[in-house]
């Protein structure tokens, strides 16, 4: 017990369960915009992979938003889970903990820009061709996703590739628990944007095949620095 009172207290997103979670960064999309009303949200599925939690989690939430008036519910081949024409703001209190994260948030994408430029500069380098056939087909399947739940899954298998391509392990290491951090704050976003993510990671691997590591910082930091803008943290309440 003494142990527990000694404890700091737990603040921003790591006082949400789960399930609160999912409320908070569905509804936070909503608010900002970036999930459009009627727009139909993807497979339970795919969100639980996308959101780092599991499928019942997101059955839950996805109901208790319904019931909050931000979702609903329609039947027939073209029903599922769609954003409430009229979603009400301030119905979903969770989001207060991502707003308090906002220093959090910029220095997680500062630490990743300062590993991941480095870490494409070393892959440059050694340009393993095996690698560079598989990011190819990373955002060649980023080019198909028909959605952003599954476009995320395949971002973040495409930079682990990226940087497990050739950096030493113990970079490697320090690198995915930097992005695991981040992308716990990573909101749904439009198809639009994510396509010209795409283009950036395109970029980035031509710069990797022809060893050029000065362009792929570049690229890098481009790609990184954007976060700054478009998270939570950087598009208007």
């Amino acid at each position: 017990m003494a142990a527990d009172l000694r404890a700091p207290a737990l603040t921003g997103i790591r006082r949400l369960s789960a399930l609160d979670t999912v409320r908070a960064r569905i509804a936070l999309a909503i608010e900002l915009g970036l999930l459009m009303p009627g727009e139909r949200l993807p497979p339970n599925g795919e969100i639980a992979r996308a959101l780092g939690v599991g499928d019942i989690t997101v059955r839950r939430a996805l109901v208790s938003l319904c019931e909050d008036g931000l979702l609903e519910r329609r039947r027939g081949r073209n029903g599922g889970t769609l954003v409430a024409v009229d979603a009400p703001a301030g119905r979903v209190g969770e989001i207060k903990a991502y707003e308090e994260s906002t220093a959090e948030v910029r220095e997680l994408i500062d630490h990743r820009m300062v590993l991941e430029s480095g870490l494409v500069q070393l892959v440059a380098l050694r340009r393993p061709d095996e690698s560079i056939d598989r990011l190819r087909d990373l955002v060649h399947r980023m080019d198909a996703a028909t959605g952003w739940a599954e476009f995320h899954d395949l971002d973040a298998e495409f930079h682990l590739a990226v940087a497990a391509a050739g950096a030493p392990a113990p970079a490697v290491k320090q690198y995915k628990q930097v992005l695991r951090e981040l992308y716990r704050f990573y909101l749904p976003y439009p198809m639009s944007a994510l396509r010209t993510s795409n283009r950036e990671h395109e970029l980035l691997v031509q710069s990797l095949a022809d060893q050029e590591p000065e362009t792929a910082a570049l690229v890098t930091r481009a790609h990184v620095g954007e976060l700054h803008r478009t998270m939570f943290v950087g598009l208007g309440r």
